[in-house]
């Protein structure tokens, strides 16, 4: 089953660095946040990938292009233009880089990168969030519910502490960034059966969310299911986000299961 990745989008919240790179391409840890999300997957069994280029495209098919060199041993000989590879250290994925256009929405994206997934069911996320989501029982849940589409849904730790008061006002205690808000959100980590294809049909598709019109005609005829995912999930929105998550990098890293 072959995964699809978005990462065309421009990344303006975290624009100190996507000036200069797709935000999937942000490193935490030396690796950009594309090979974390790939790795996860291959951690379960799936390393087949189709990437939705869009900003900057060019610099994630420079660095796929160029990664066997980047982490193989070698000598070069110049004279001869030869190259002898000692031994390299590289995962076993096969990468489809599409360009989806610079300015395309998600739902466009994913329209233009279909016939690459053969008519199959296939899975799909972003490019900018990690979690430690078991893959394979995720799918196993899709298969037993038989809907268009699983989405992984989660329930955000707020940013704030939460002060909590009788009616009168009087504070009864201060609770530090609460993990549990009690509402559940989109987290991505979709898997999608070939006929959502007919919910991605309007001419206008490149102007469409993903998120918006053709979700929400599959939630109108009760044809997606949520799946809660109670662990680990942290999207890289912010740099406040790129530093707590190299921070949990260097400590813990609850999403490495390779």
């Amino acid at each position: 089953m072959k995964v699809v990745l978005f990462a065309g989008g421009l990344g303006t919240r975290i624009s100190e660095e996507s000036h200069l790179r797709p935000k999937p391409m942000i490193e935490i840890g030396g690796r950009p946040m594309l090979w974390h999300i790939m790795n996860i997957y291959a951690a379960h069994g799936y390393n087949e990938f189709i990437i939705c280029c869009g900003y900057k495209g060019a610099v994630i098919k420079e660095y796929f292009t160029n990664y066997f060199a980047y982490n193989a041993d070698m000598t070069v000989d110049l004279h001869d233009n030869q190259i002898k590879i000692h031994n390299s250290n590289v995962e076993d994925f096969k990468i489809t880089m599409i360009d989806t256009g610079v300015d395309t929405m998600t739902a466009g994206r994913l329209k233009r990168v279909l016939p690459y997934t053969n008519n199959e069911p296939f899975m799909l996320t972003y490019g900018d969030g990690v979690c430690d989501v078991d893959i394979n029982e995720l799918y196993r849940f899709h298969q037993a519910h038989g809907k268009i589409c699983t989405m992984t849904t989660i329930q955000p730790s707020s940013r704030f502490g939460v002060v909590n008061m009788e009616d009168d006002g009087t504070v009864i205690q201060f609770e530090e960034k609460p993990e549990d808000s009690g509402t559940w959100i989109n987290g991505g980590f979709f898997i999608l059966q070939p006929e959502i294809k007919n919910y991605l049909t309007n001419d206008n598709l490149d102007e469409v969310m993903w998120e918006r019109q053709p979700m929400y005609d599959l939630a109108n005829v009760q044809n997606i299911v949520g799946y809660r995912h109670r662990g680990f999930w942290k999207c890289m929105d912010t740099m406040r986000d790129k530093e707590e998550l190299e921070k949990l990098w260097d400590t813990n890293p609850i999403w490495k299961k390779w």
